[in-house]
C-alpha cells in the first residue's frame, strides 16, 4: 500500500461531520473502488494555521512513509489577516521538509480564495490583501513545479445548501464537491 497524506484543517478535517463524511475519506472510497494500492491519512486539524502546520509537520512525516501529500493550509490564515509573505514562507517550509524526508512523493498544493469581495467591506487595502493571499497558492505551485488544485471549494463556497449553518464549513454534499475538485488533480497523479 502507498500512502496519501491529507494535511490540512478545519475543511480536510471534515468539520462538524462525520470522519467519513470528510472529502479524505470519500477520495478513500474511490481509491478502494478502483482499485489503486492507496491509504488516505486524514491530518485535518480545524482551526489550524500554516504556522501550526509547519509546528506539527515532522509527527505527522514521522508517522508514515509518504508517497503522495496533498497540502491544503491557509483558510485559516486568510480569515485571521495574517501577512501573505508569512503564510507564503510556512507553506514553502512545508514543501521543502516533505521534500526532504521524503524525494520521490509526489506534492500536490490546493489553493484557497477568499470568500466574498471585501472590497465594499474595507476599502482598497482589504481587496488587495485578497488578491495577493489568492495569488500566494498559485506563485508556489508554480515555482515548486507542483500539481495545483486552483480553489478547494470551487462550487461550494456561498451556496448555502452546500455548507452547514455557519456558513462556513461544507456539509456532506459539499464536501462531495471537494473530493471531486481534489480528485479532478489527484488522479492523474495515482
Amino acid at each position: 500500500m502507498k500512502n496519501i497524506i491529507f494535511f490540512g484543517d478545519s475543511l480536510t478535517a471534515g468539520h462538524g461531520l462525520p470522519a467519513a463524511h470528510s472529502f479524505p475519506s470519500l477520495l478513500q472510497q474511490r481509491l478502494d473502488g478502483q482499485p489503486l494500492p492507496y491509504k488516505a491519512y486524514n491530518y485535518g486539524v480545524s482551526g489550524e494555521t500554516s504556522a501550526g502546520g509547519r509546528q506539527r509537520l515532522a509527527t505527522v512525516l514521522a508517522r508514515h512513509p509518504v508517497d503522495v501529500f496533498v497540502l491544503a493550509l491557509g483558510a485559516n490564515d486568510g480569515i485571521r489577516g495574517i501577512p501573505v509573505r508569512e503564510t507564503t514562507q510556512n507553506l514553502q517550509f512545508i514543501i521543502d521538509a516533505v521534500q526532504r524526508q521524503h524525494p520521490a512523493a509526489q506534492l500536490v498544493l490546493a489553493g484557497l480564495e477568499f470568500p466574498f469581495d471585501l472590497g465594499p467591506l474595507g476599502g482598497h487595502r482589504l481587496a488587495h490583501y485578497a488578491t495577493e493571499f489568492k495569488a500566494l497558492f498559485r506563485t508556489l505551485a508554480d515555482k515548486n513545479a507542483l500539481p495545483f488544485i486552483p480553489f478547494l471549494l470551487q462550487g461550494v463556497l456561498g451556496r448555502r445548501e452546500l455548507n452547514l449553518p455557519d456558513g462556513v464549513h461544507p456539509n456532506a454534499a459539499g464536501q462531495q464537491i471537494l473530493a471531486n475538485n481534489v480528485w479532478q488533480v489527484l488522479e492523474p497523479l495515482l
